[in-house]
């Protein structure tokens, strides 16, 4: 018996929310997460993985989600922008360090760089300033608020 049925089954956690879904196997990452989950916070820049705006983590590392199949991501864990608040709904310390450092500007980067620096940091790629730009290097800010992203990295990890 044949079936026309070309969607495989997806079991992953979202923001630590249980997620089962069928996607098409051609289905990217992003577009499940911006068209079926609603979790518009991951933006669609390239849709080619040269701007890093789509940016997320899956399993604590970061990937392309434009790039990235969403049936690649069976069994693990995906985190987006809007799930890097702390339980009491309040911003990630790096948010905060991009609104303390005017790290933006029009803000359609700003939920990939953060998603990058949240990477950058959890490596341990923050050494020198340079050592964080190149980690950084990915995602492109169309409106060059470069300085204060790598302000908003630097005072998250020297916590001040």
């Amino acid at each position: 018996m044949s079936t026309n049925d070309s969607t495989h089954p997806l079991a992953c956690s979202v923001n630590g929310r249980a997620v089962r879904l069928r996607p098409d196997p051609r289905e990217s990452l992003l577009d499940v997460l911006r068209e079926r989950l609603a979790l518009t916070g991951t933006k669609k820049g390239c849709d080619q993985g040269h701007c890093g705006a789509c940016t997320v983590h899956v399993d604590g590392r970061r990937v392309l989600s434009c790039l990235t199949p969403a049936v690649q991501v069976d069994g693990q864990a995906v985190t987006t922008i809007e799930g890097v608040t702390g339980d009491d709904g309040g911003l990630h310390p790096l948010q905060q360090a991009f609104i303390d450092n005017d790290a933006l500007q029009c803000g359609y980067c700003t939920p990939g760089q953060i998603m990058s620096g949240i990477a950058c940091i959890a490596e341990g790629h923050t050494r020198t300033d340079d050592e964080i730009r190149e980690y950084l290097s990915g995602n492109i800010c169309r409106c060059g608020a470069y300085v204060g992203i790598v302000a908003a990295v630097r005072q998250t990890v020297d916590g001040s």
